[in-house]
């Protein structure tokens, strides 16, 4: 496939101006949810093909989450694409200051495969909605979502308006070599650094949501029953593969054992087993043996067992973990759940911070210093206190990383500002202008020009 014949049609169709159109963008919006609502069953049957997740997963936690994205931005958008107008300094006066937001033009969206239509979708629809082009890439991992998307945005949308791609890590290679407006992936560091540098030979912008070694820590002011609850439901949804899932726990030496026996109840009531509605497999048979190798007998509190048949993992709790154990050097993504202690709440912020910084981090206290504490020491994405993961499902927060976890964010307006360039314009008078600025130059206009500064 000639993808630069695509590309250069994009680039044509979008300096046709059609796309700039407010009304265009909130009809091919709305057409996208329609096409999306009205296909929901065939949506639903591709990813659990892919790895039984259920219709009840699938639409809570991924094209609901879409469908609110277009919500928002029909209802917003004239608002957002309505060009700004900012205070104007003295020196510039008389004039008025505007900030004009327009769209980058032809944009490259590489989606993950761990919630395969949010993570590809929310994305476009932010694109769509700052009045670009794109060409989407959805991961091949889970194969018959990406077979689903494009089959219904190829079918229902020109191609040099919106094209998805299909294939792996060939077709995104020869893809990345085109001079895009922005990219936007979602992924791993290891892959961010590949997208990051072919898109610096273009000096194409990008954002990359990436991830990292996400910490929950549990102080013994915490309500227990809680923080159970949640952190169990954070991690183990989607089989532990959600990029903000808590990665490992921090509890306080004292409440450790308590919140021990609290998990191990919420997993029993979950009840987590092989081909739970609630309950996905790993994607893969390589993620599955990357999982199962960080399984040691001798520290399982609680799961353990796997079906290799099924890609199935219990989730599993794994007691008396240090620093320097296998699980704790890279991501896990998947359901297991390290568990430390800690005496020092300082101490453990330090060792916190002694690593990269992750996507997301969480914290359950009652204990207003220690929350301030952590929100200023600790540097992450976004997360939550006394809670999991809900902070990105908030249309008015941004959701991203920071250095290693990411760059850029998007949801809400976010997303808008991370499709378009912001724009400056001074507008200024005819009348009023004093010669300062102007040559001939002179002791006393300097003079006079330091007053006024």
């Amino acid at each position: 496939m000639n993808y630069n014949l695509i590309f250069q049609s994009q680039k044509e169709f979008f300096n046709s101006q059609v796309t700039k159109d407010i009304a265009f963008r909130k009809e091919n919006l709305s057409k996208l949810k329609h096409i999306l609502k009205a296909n929901e069953h065939l949506l639903f049957e591709a990813i659990y093909k892919d790895f039984r997740k259920s219709a009840f997963d699938t639409f809570v936690n991924e094209l609901n989450l879409v469908y609110l994205e277009i919500d928002y931005f029909l209802k917003h958008l004239n608002r957002l694409s309505k060009p700004k107008k900012v205070k104007t300094g003295m020196v510039l006066l008389p004039g008025k200051s505007y900030i004009y937001k327009e769209p980058l033009g032809c944009a490259f969206i590489i989606g993950a495969w761990n919630y395969p239509y949010s993570l590809t979708l929310i994305p476009l629809v932010s694109a769509m909605a700052a009045g670009n082009t794109a060409m989407i890439k959805p991961s091949e991992l889970p194969e018959n979502t990406m077979h689903a998307m494009a089959g219904l945005i190829n079918t229902n949308f020109p191609s040099d308006y919106l094209y998805v791609v299909e294939g792996g890590v060939p077709e995104t290679t020869e893809m990345l070599k085109l001079p895009y407006d922005k990219i936007f992936f979602t992924g791993s560091p290891r892959v961010g650094r590949i997208v990051y540098e072919a898109a610096a030979k273009n000096l194409t912008p990008v954002t990359l949501e990436l991830g990292g070694k996400s910490p929950a820590v549990v102080t013994a002011s915490a309500d227990l029953e809680i923080a159970a609850k949640r952190i169990v439901w954070g991690k183990f949804l989607n089989g532990g593969q959600t990029c903000v899932a808590p990665d490992y726990l921090l509890v306080e030496e004292p409440v450790k054992v308590r919140l021990m026996e609290l998990l191990k109840q919420k997993l029993d009531a979950f009840n987590y087993e092989d081909g739970a509605e609630h309950y996905v497999s790993i994607i893969n048979k390589r993620n599955f043996d990357r999982i199962v190798r960080w399984i040691d007998a001798s520290k399982v509190y609680y799961g353990g067992a796997y079906n290799e048949n099924t890609l199935y993992i219990q989730p599993t709790l794994l007691d008396s973990i240090t620093w320097e154990d296998s699980v704790m050097q890279e991501e896990i993504f998947g359901p297991l759940l390290p568990v430390l202690s800690f005496t020092d709440f300082n101490g453990i912020l330090c060792e916190i911070i002694k690593r990269e910084k992750p996507l997301a981090a969480y914290l359950f206290t009652k204990n207003k210093e220690q929350k301030n504490k952590f929100l200023k020491t600790v540097s992450f994405g976004g997360g939550c206190i006394n809670d999991t993961v809900m902070h990105l499902t908030g249309d008015s927060l941004p959701f991203g990383g920071v250095g290693n976890s990411g760059m850029g964010s998007y949801h809400g307006e976010f997303g808008f500002l991370a499709f378009s360039h912001q724009k400056a314009i001074l507008e200024k008078s005819n009348w009023g202008e004093t010669n300062f600025k102007y040559p001939p130059y002179s002791k006393e206009k300097l003079k006079w020009i330091k007053r006024f500064m």
